[in-house]
């Protein structure tokens, strides 16, 4: 039997391929639906998804449980894509992909404040620098100009540190004992309660006409039960066994994923600098999964005992 800890990784290495190719249907998307109509359609269709794979009701166990669930929800859901698409829509994409793949510095820093005597080691911190190295020549390409709109960016850092707050709220909830998919599915519920108000004065306003193209349907459902349903599932699997750091390290490969989706379906060209970018962002990967020395107790260790 495959032992847990593998297959975690696989379910990691699995994810991040699926959300990296998300960009190329967000962009298909976009032409006809705004942000924040992706957003809602998404994780409505990946509730639905995930009531269909397992319409058992969930039984609280503790009624403080939910307000663990209220916080990935509000966290991991409303606010980190809220947070996202808004900055977009100030800054340049290549900018908010760098910043939002800061995440894992975030979740290192959060873990250090909220969990007992945890420490960063250094392995962690030297694959953090170089892997965004790699990610800033992926997404700058060696020739786009590097411009700071203070709106978008400080919008993409909170996605980054709301992500944080999300992994760190799942790992506590990974020892409730209760199924992925029906944490998830609650995750979800609290997350789509909290996204109506914004609806009333954002831009939405979904109509019929809007579906009358299968190849916009076709994607929905791909970000909606793929990129949604299963790869939360899959996700919050990770950091239940692997825990909230060493599952956000592979953040990293996002932007990677993204680059080799655009080479293979969109024709873009491999560059120098995308090559050399990737080549570091694995490089600052590999170091952040390798463990500290036994003589100086890393952050992973603390994590477990959480």
């Amino acid at each position: 039997m495959l032992n847990s800890k593998y297959f975690a990784h696989i379910t990691a290495i699995f994810t991040v391929i699926i959300w990296g190719s998300t960009f190329i249907s967000t962009k298909v998307l976009l032409d006809t639906f705004t942000p924040i109509e992706i957003l809602f359609i998404r994780f409505c269709i990946g509730l639905i998804a995930l009531y269909i794979i397992q319409p058992k009701r969930m039984q609280i166990k503790d009624k403080r449980h939910n307000l663990y669930f209220i916080g990935a929800g509000l966290s991991g859901v409303t606010l980190y894509f809220l947070f996202e698409n808004i900055a977009l829509t100030y800054s340049l994409a290549s900018n908010i992909g760098v910043i939002v793949s800061t995440a894992p510095f975030f979740t290192a820093i959060l873990a250090h404040i909220l969990i007992k005597d945890a420490k960063i080691h250094r392995n962690f911190m030297l694959g953090f620098i170089i892997a965004i190295l790699g990610i800033f020549l992926i997404s700058f390409n060696g020739s786009s100009a590097l411009t700071v709109n203070p709106i978008g960016d400080i919008l993409a850092i909170l996605a980054a540190i709301v992500w944080a707050f999300y992994s760190i709220i799942m790992k506590r909830i990974s020892t409730f004992e209760y199924t992925t998919i029906q944490s998830t599915r609650r995750i979800f519920s609290f997350g789509i309660l909290f996204m109506i108000p914004f609806l009333f004065f954002l831009d939405f306003h979904i109509t019929p006409d809007k579906f009358s193209d299968p190849i916009m349907v076709l994607n929905l459902l791909y970000l909606g039960f793929g990129a949604s349903a299963v790869c939360f599932v899959s996700w919050n699997y990770t950091i239940k066994v692997l825990g909230a750091l060493r599952s956000s390290a592979y953040i990293y490969l996002v932007p990677v994923v993204t680059v080799a989706f655009s080479a293979i379906i969109l024709n873009e060209p491999l560059t120098w600098s995308i090559v050399v970018g990737t080549i570091c962002t694995l490089l600052g990967l590999y170091l952040s999964e390798k463990k500290a020395t036994p003589a100086k107790e890393n952050i992973i260790l603390e994590e477990e005992k959480v």
